[in-house]
């Protein structure tokens, strides 16, 4: 993917783009579309989730978070009976600008750092969590009520799409979000990332979130503002919108846990299995593998984490953007202990956050590879928790991540009818992405 092809896959930091992966429209300008005021000034980072606990009421100390989440239950009653009881909000109602300094301010660098001397990717993703779910808060905002009774958080990473710009430590950063779409109770998100380069702003990646907003305690949905467009590149926003969660209700009703493979799939996955036949024994039974390839299996990393009251969100349950992190750290070193060289994160995308993750779990990881293609490695990370108390694993969320490796990597290979479908799986994801990547070895960022 060359400059000007990425400029057009991410928002600029003057401009508007329609947010859809291999769209080739022109940006427009910020200013002409939000009517951005020159005096509006990015926020600093490490009040992203200051914000949040003010807007929320939520205790800065674990030992009296049941007492804050008491008083939330107090605001049932701001809660809209329906959306049409709700005003109208825009999109620049919700814009944000955050400031990450790391140039201006070299103490948050350690945070961020690499021994590679590049930025930490998981934390990059942290941030970005953080910051989708401010922007649904200011789109929702009650001036009449001094904190808000929505509770918000994080139902879907729909994509996040890399461009071609290094990431380094010794530059400052910038975010930059708004709402793009609104359903009765759900919202999406759009968001980039930029970094200072000869005095300007340019773009680093281009990002979807999906946020729910749930009642006071968090127990139950609960209705969000309208959305009112106001110019011909909001309505394209607003109709890219609709189009993304008609993609996204076509991909699960196609799921392979839901219907069997198509026939190029099926052929595809008996051509792999012929290959692996012993032509010296001629049996079924009989497996080897072809040069250059690695039976899935031998893919796997695996980890676990006890999650404590540190990494808890504002609703005191595990901050979704920590489970990012330490999903994308795991699939990192799995594509590299893979490919036997560095990797270069290219896409992120379908992550779904299935079920809560309480303070206390035990957070189980395992990440694998499941589709290769040139130096092109897929890797799913399946995520599960079980209580201190009790041994049942629950399935809280799978991650999808598209690396790169320096070289070309070897061909994984199916040995199960399971492993098969996690193929095809791994295999579908790949392909949704928007063009093959070209990273440079400066245009790099790592866990």
């Amino acid at each position: 993917m060359d400059i000007e092809r990425c400029k057009r896959l991410c928002t600029l930091s003057k401009g508007l783009l329609a947010p859809s992966r291999g769209l080739t429209q022109e940006p427009q300008n910020l200013e002409n579309v939000f009517h951005i005021s020159e005096a509006c000034s990015p926020i600093h980072v490490n009040h992203v989730r200051d914000k949040l606990r003010e807007i929320v009421g939520a205790s800065t100390n674990w030992r009296d978070h049941v007492k804050a989440m008491e008083e939330r239950k107090l605001l049932h009653g701001f809660l809209a009976k329906s959306q049409k009881g709700l005003p109208p909000r825009t999109m620049k109602d919700s814009y944000i600008e955050v400031l990450l300094p790391l140039g201006s301010q070299p103490e948050l660098r350690e945070k961020y750092l690499t021994v590679q001397n590049t930025v930490r990717f998981g934390r990059i993703l942290e941030d970005l969590d953080s910051l989708g779910v401010l922007i649904c808060y200011m789109h929702n905002k009650i001036h009449s009520a001094k904190m808000s009774p929505l509770s918000i958080v994080t139902a879907l990473v729909d994509k996040i799409d890399m461009c071609k710009k290094s990431l380094s430590p010794e530059q400052d950063i910038k975010f930059s979000g708004h709402v793009s779409w609104v359903g009765k109770t759900s919202m999406e998100v759009k968001m980039h990332m930029f970094q200072l380069h000869d005095n300007e702003f340019s773009p680093v990646l281009d990002a979807t979130f999906v946020m729910v907003a749930r009642d006071s305690e968090n127990k139950g949905p609960a209705f969000v503002n309208p959305l009112t467009v106001e110019s011909p590149e909001e309505e394209e926003l607003f109709r890219q919108g609709e189009l993304n969660k008609g993609r996204r209700v076509a991909f699960s009703s196609t799921s392979l846990l839901k219907m069997a493979p198509t026939a190029e799939e099926r052929t595809t996955i008996h051509e792999m299995f012929l290959s692996t036949l012993d032509p010296k024994t001629i049996s079924f039974r009989s497996r080897v593998l072809p040069p250059n390839a690695v039976w899935m299996e031998n893919s796997k990393l695996k980890s676990l984490d006890i999650c404590h009251p540190q990494e808890r969100n504002i609703f005191n349950r595990i901050f979704g953007g920590f489970l990012m992190r330490k999903a994308y750290e795991l699939g990192w070193a799995t594509a590299c202990n893979f490919g036997g060289s560095r990797p270069f994160i290219v896409a992120v995308d379908d992550i779904m956050f299935q079920k809560p993750v309480e303070v206390g779990s035990l957070l189980f990881l395992s990440a694998q590879v499941c589709f290769t293609q040139g130096n092109y490695i897929q890797v799913r990370v399946h995520s599960e928790v079980a209580s201190l108390q009790d041994k049942e694993h629950m399935t809280t969320n799978v991650f999808h991540f598209t690396f790169m490796s320096e070289k070309e990597v070897p061909l994984v290979f199916p040995r199960t009818y399971g492993e098969s479908m996690l193929y095809l799986d791994g295999q579908r994801h790949f392909k949704s992405m928007s063009a093959p990547v070209t990273l440079k070895m400066d245009y790099v960022v790592e866990p």
